[in-house]
């Protein structure tokens, strides 16, 4: 079994910030890969499925950010799992928009929510490291994170959300090299649209009749 948690904030105000793109990875794994719906549990939202042979739990914690450990050890625990048994989706200020980079272990760097996993959990769970690029001044980096993401982000933001909802079956496997570069590779061109007939031509009216009584009535006896 595995536990795909995905970091961010609970509510309305935090929907499609930077800061929860880790939320919106796992959103677009439950409806990429078919998940039942979302229940309160382990301190967060849950949803169960099954992907390749794999058993799987999607977690998003509702313990905001700072403590996003708390509901990931708690379901680690339930389930008697292993740090190596959880993937966890997180912003990476130090990727450019749109890249992603999977590591297993390592440190925090000053991120709050897997500073909280190290604590409740350690340090050797798989990591996947989601671009947002930064604001480029240390103290933007607050009000950068906790933004929602710009219009201009709009089209690398799909390509990658729908990458790894279509790619993750291949993390789940073991196989995270084969994992980026699915979701490196950009969705197929749709086909154009067929071209629509050109509507035909309207009918001419009819030419009124300007012949008097005498003239319809000799016309109709030379027919």
């Amino acid at each position: 079994m595995k536990i795909l948690a995905g970091l961010g904030n609970p509510g309305a105000k935090y929907d499609r910030t930077r800061h929860n793109i880790g939320f919106m990875a796992v959103d677009a794994i439950a409806g990429a890969q078919g998940f039942g719906p979302w229940r309160a549990k382990f301190q967060g939202q849950v949803a169960e499925g099954t992907i390749g042979t794999e058993k799987v739990l999607l977690l998003k914690p509702e313990t905001y950010m700072n403590l996003s450990g708390q509901s990931v050890g708690e379901a680690m625990r339930f389930y008697k799992l292993t740090p190596a048994d959880v993937i966890v989706f997180h912003d990476e200020l130090d990727l450019a928009p749109g890249k992603m980079r999977v590591k297993t272990g390592g440190g925090h760097a000053g991120h709050n929510g897997l500073r909280s996993l190290h604590q409740h959990i350690g340090a050797d769970y798989l990591r996947v490291r989601l671009g947002i690029g930064h604001p480029g001044d240390k103290a933007l980096v607050s009000h950068y994170v906790l933004s929602p993401f710009a219009k201009a982000d709009e089209d690398w933001l799909t390509d990658l959300l729908d990458g790894i909802g279509r790619a993750v079956p291949h993390l789940v496997a073991g196989d995270a090299s084969r994992f980026q570069t699915a979701v490196a590779a950009r969705p197929a061109a749709r086909p154009a649209p067929k071209p629509q007939a050109a509507p035909p031509a309207p009918a001419e009216a009819p030419k009124p009749d300007t012949r008097n009584p005498l003239q319809r009535l000799a016309d109709h006896f030379r027919r």
